[in-house]
């Protein structure tokens, strides 16, 4: 089975013509211009690619999510919660957290296009970034795309004792407050799983992104501040 190569149009195949192996994958080529990039979310769409290759475009079958409700934070996490001396705030330095998030070992697919095509996206209001300080030094973070009421969830880092955690935990909580109604955590890991992450069928996440796409979130969600935790 062939994919489809993109031309320089903004259109992509179906989600449903992905690959069952490997998994999701559904084209490759054009580029990660804001445009293209709002298209690709707007239709559960999202790259994954080495640097130096072409582009790759994925909609994976199942789609991992996490469920308002269904967040997970044990004992542990709680406590060290309780003692917490980090300050989380919401787009305060969206440069910074995405180069972290390139420099784990993991993150060595956000070569200079993905980070151009994001900080693109971000200055037009549609990546965002939660950040985790500590004596004023950036310790930890997470960024991703709203699209509607959904969040899909991109990257995170850590560089001090659960401030990854954190960082998710009080913006959970900032997101649902101000009428978020679904988390995209795209492929399950160990990670997301102990958050409660968990797999639902493609055909359901669509139908989860089909109708949230369009509810807008209460205003102030992204707006700079600090946040509860």
């Amino acid at each position: 089975m062939s994919i489809a190569q993109l031309d320089n149009s903004y259109e992509f195949p179906h989600p449903t013509n992905a690959m069952t192996e490997p998994n999701g994958l559904l084209a490759f080529g054009g580029d990660l211009s804001a445009e293209r990039l709002r298209v690709a979310y707007h239709e559960g769409i999202f790259p994954w690619y080495s640097p130096n290759e072409p582009p790759l475009w994925w909609s994976p079958n199942p789609r991992a999510v996490l469920i308002p409700g269904e967040l997970h934070t044990g004992r542990t996490l709680l406590r060290f919660i309780r003692k917490h001396t980090y300050q989380i705030t919401v787009n305060y330095a969206f440069d910074e957290v995405i180069y972290h998030c390139a420099q784990r070992q993991e993150g060595t697919w956000i070569g200079p296009d993905v980070l151009r095509g994001y900080q693109a996206l971000h200055h037009e209001g549609l990546a965002h970034s939660i950040e985790v300080w500590h004596d004023r030094q950036l310790v930890g973070g997470l960024y991703g795309v709203c699209i509607g009421t959904l969040f899909c969830g991109e990257s995170m880092f850590s560089r001090m004792e659960n401030a990854s955690k954190c960082a998710f935990v009080a913006f959970y909580h900032h997101f649902l407050h101000h009428g978020g109604r679904l988390f995209d955590c795209q492929v399950l890991n160990h990670h997301t799983e102990s958050l409660g992450a968990k797999n639902i069928p493609r055909e359901e996440f669509l139908q989860h992104l089909y109708q949230l796409r369009a509810q807008p979130l209460q205003s102030g969600c992204w707006s700079k501040q600090e946040l509860d935790l």
